[in-house]
């Protein structure tokens, strides 16, 4: 079984598993809740929702949850994925956490 985690961000700075419950997130109005996918890096971290992984060719994408497409991503973990990757894209375990979108988001050229 994987286990369930999640982080917060509140505008300022990373919280990581400070949000034992979910009740917690509804009254905390400025937080951004993101979970973990279950899946870890080659160096060992733990994949959120929000960070900014370099894939196998070399180039950095969001790791998004895309309920409507219920496909596999690295892990096979249902509904996770690389934003912007062919559908084609499987995970190689060489891929590599470098940011997150609230303190990194230069990193995606955004």
């Amino acid at each position: 079984m994987r286990e369930i985690k999640f982080r917060a961000w509140d505008g300022e700075k990373i919280h990581p598993d400070v949000i034992r419950t979910l009740s917690y997130c509804l009254i905390a109005e400025d937080i951004t809740v993101e979970q973990y996918t279950g899946i870890k890096d080659k160096n060992g971290v733990e994949i959120y929702e929000g960070d900014i992984v370099r894939c196998s060719r070399g180039c950095p994408h969001k790791v998004v949850w895309e309920e409507e497409r219920g496909g596999m991503f690295g892990g096979g973990m249902p509904g996770w994925y690389l934003s912007g990757l062919d559908e084609g894209y499987a995970w190689t375990n060489s891929e590599e956490v470098i940011g997150n979108i609230h303190e990194n988001p230069k990193l995606l050229g955004e």
